[in-house]
């Protein structure tokens, strides 16, 4: 049986042992660390982040009470597997979402908060030179988060994050196929329309970045990545 590995993340002061876990484990599922289908364990959650079994159970009780994971009869936990008609809605949602956010945002960014969507979009190239597909969608969400939370009044952060914690699984399948799904480096674009203030070639880049970052927003490219996510979960190999 294969030991599961998990991202690390920093545990603040004064955030609890159950939080920590929590945030820990959503933050895997977010970013593909584990697969859809896969199947875990309290005794192999608890052993890959360090923890007494009390706070896994908790975790997994907030994470499949909005359908991060789902308990099924026989009480095996899994990471639920998406339909195509299902992946198409949350990336359709996901579109919807941070257009809005990132339009609302446009007014508050500065020049110096621009500057350094630079330095984020770099860092994502290196992670997925460096072949670290959990960096890569770490860092990616930081740079969308980086613009949506510019906006002193947004609200749309925690839809966005849920719409990212159900495609995780998912997408963390898309990174390992990143150089042949997402050709153009649509940040830049959405730099460019940041700096030009003009929130119509932002949402159209943030579009075009959600839409080709799972190759293409049509069924035979849902298909296909679906696919892939099929055929390279384990099913059989269940966490110790």
């Amino acid at each position: 049986m294969n030991e599961l590995v998990l991202p690390a993340l920093a545990k603040p002061d004064g955030m609890t042992t159950h939080d920590h876990v929590h945030a820990r484990l959503r933050q895997a599922i977010m970013v593909g660390a584990v697969r859809p289908g896969a199947a875990l364990t309290i005794r192999g959650l608890a052993a890959a982040l360090d923890s007494s079994p009390t706070p896994v159970r908790e975790a997994l009780r907030r994470l499949t009470s909005i359908g991060a994971l789902n308990f099924l009869e026989n009480r095996r936990i899994v990471v639920p597997l998406v339909t195509p008609e299902r992946f198409e809605a949350l990336i359709s949602l996901r579109i919807a979402l941070e257009q809005h956010a990132a339009q609302r945002a446009i007014v508050s960014m500065t020049d110096q908060q621009i500057d350094h969507l630079l330095v984020m979009d770099h860092d994502i190239d290196d992670a997925i030179a460096r072949a670290d597909q959990s960096a890569a969608l770490l860092a990616n969400q930081q740079f969308h988060r980086a613009i949506y939370r510019a906006n002193p009044d947004q609200i749309a952060m925690p839809m966005i994050e849920s719409v990212w914690l159900q495609l995780g699984p998912v997408l963390g399948i898309a990174m390992e196929h990143v150089a042949e799904l997402y050709v153009v480096d649509r940040h830049q674009e959405i730099i460019g329309a940041l700096r030009w203030r003009d929130p119509d070639a932002l949402a159209a880049a943030i579009s075009a970045d959600v839409r080709e970052g799972i190759g293409g927003f049509d069924h035979h490219a849902i298909a296909r990545l679906l696919t892939l996510a099929k055929t390279e979960t384990r099913p059989h190999q269940h966490l110790p």
